[in-house]
């Protein structure tokens, strides 16, 4: 993969919310399953053009009940291979879980509760 290509190599991909009481609860991470970071893309090192990145070598496989989404980002222009993205989706106890590692868009986790009212959030209200 590329380092020339991107402005932050792996950046951190934290969602910033306005504060707030408890907003250390509030905040996720910012989990791609599909697309592209442009923000990070500089410009390919190759053909120094800035343009749409092309995603090929797709695939998603299932592994012990955790689906793995892969792909390259490829420089729309001249095929250059910029980045390997990498994102994961299971479901933990009562939670959802997210995964993401790619050089151009960043590493990332998140977890979401699947019920209603998030028990992580309540237990505070006590």
């Amino acid at each position: 993969m590329c380092g020339d290509c991107v402005e932050k190599e792996y950046p951190n991909r934290l969602r910033r919310l306005p504060t707030l009481v408890y907003s250390h609860l509030f905040k996720g991470n910012t989990c791609l399953e599909n697309g592209s970071f442009l923000l990070n893309f500089t410009g390919c090192a190759v053909c120094s053009k800035r343009d749409f990145m092309l995603i090929t070598n797709k695939s998603l496989k299932e592994e012990d009940g955790e689906e793995i989404v892969t792909y390259d980002h490829l420089c729309k222009n001249c095929h250059h291979v910029v980045a390997r993205h990498e994102y994961t989706f299971s479901i933990m106890d009562e939670f959802q879980e997210y995964t993401m590692l790619c050089l151009l868009c960043g590493k990332a986790e998140d977890t979401i509760s699947i019920l209603p009212d998030d028990p992580r959030q309540m237990a505070l209200l006590f």
